[in-house]
């Protein structure tokens, strides 16, 4: 009997263990196909709060109240607006990516650019987040606690979404 059968019950290969960087049974393009279909659960989550945030940004310009900030805070809010456009179009890149890609065989590639597009789109919406954030608690509370407050909820997003992924990717790669 030879060790090279592989151990269907598992899913694994005899050489694909635990201890095995794969650690999976599958070809390339099944790879590419879980790889893709992660993704994309990943990016509904982001797309959906991006949309949102930036539907509500986009009627904020026509409200009477908005002639009466001040300047600084419309420049906050063109900031705004701005990242958010940018954020929603990181996000939604991976879907016309895989549109214009798709049947030429190479999805692992679009996997990678798809990837870095999404990891774009959420740097662009941590910006977008905690602009948006700033113009309301500038309009909100007029005073200075404002960009300390917008610091905090940066530097939890930061923890959040870079900091203990990165982490744990690091204390977890062999």
């Amino acid at each position: 009997m030879t060790d090279e059968v592989p151990d269907r019950r598992a899913g694994l290969r005899p050489e694909e263990g635990e201890d095995h960087p794969r650690g999976r049974s599958e070809s390339e393009a099944e790879r590419a196909d879980r790889q893709w279909s992660e993704l994309v659960q990943e990016i509904r989550v982001a797309q959906t709060g991006v949309q949102i945030l930036f539907g509500f940004l986009l009627t904020v310009v026509f409200t009477p109240h908005f002639q009466e900030l001040a300047q600084t805070d419309k420049t906050i809010y063109i900031l705004t607006v701005v990242l958010g456009s940018t954020a929603t179009g990181a996000l939604i890149g991976p879907v016309s990516f895989h549109r214009i890609v798709s049947g030429r065989r190479i999805k692992h590639k679009a996997v990678i650019w798809a990837s870095r597009l999404t990891f774009l789109g959420l740097v662009l919406l941590l910006a977008t987040l905690c602009s948006a954030l700033l113009l309301v608690m500038r309009v909100a509370t007029h005073n200075a606690f404002a960009p300390w407050l917008v610091a905090g909820v940066f530097a939890w997003y930061l923890l959040c979404w870079f900091v203990l992924p990165f982490w744990a990717r690091w204390k977890h790669t062999d």
